[in-house]
């Protein structure tokens, strides 16, 4: 639905694949630590941001001044994450990037290999 409406609102089709993989730059936290990883992927990866991008573009349409581009935005941002959500990328604990709100726990963390005793 979201790739109709950016045709019929006559935006090249590179946009909306630049702008779904557009939301992942949040992931760059991780390179940092698993704690700021998490904090900028979930505030990314929840619906809060698309509804408020859809409320103001509804706002704007109500008071005679549209901004296609924001409801454009927020249709892409939510299907972003519906994608993630239906591929098994949940929001993030901190304790690991595979510890998800879809996971039921952790992962299990292998023991360390102990050396041959001689």
């Amino acid at each position: 639905m979201i790739a109709v409406a950016f045709v019929l609102a006559g935006y090249d089709w590179w946009w909306l694949l630049a702008l779904f993989l557009a939301f992942d730059v949040s992931g760059l936290g991780y390179l940092r630590d698993q704690r700021i990883g998490a904090l900028g992927y979930n505030l990314v990866h929840n619906y809060t941001g698309p509804a408020l991008m859809t409320v103001a573009h509804v706002l704007l349409v109500a008071w005679g001044t549209p901004q296609d581009w924001l409801g454009l935005i927020a249709g892409c941002w939510a299907f972003h994450i519906a994608v993630d959500r239906a591929i098994g990328y949940g929001l993030k604990f901190s304790d690991s990037p595979r510890h998800t709100h879809l996971t039921d726990s952790a992962p299990a963390v292998s023991p360390r290999a102990t050396p041959p005793r001689s």
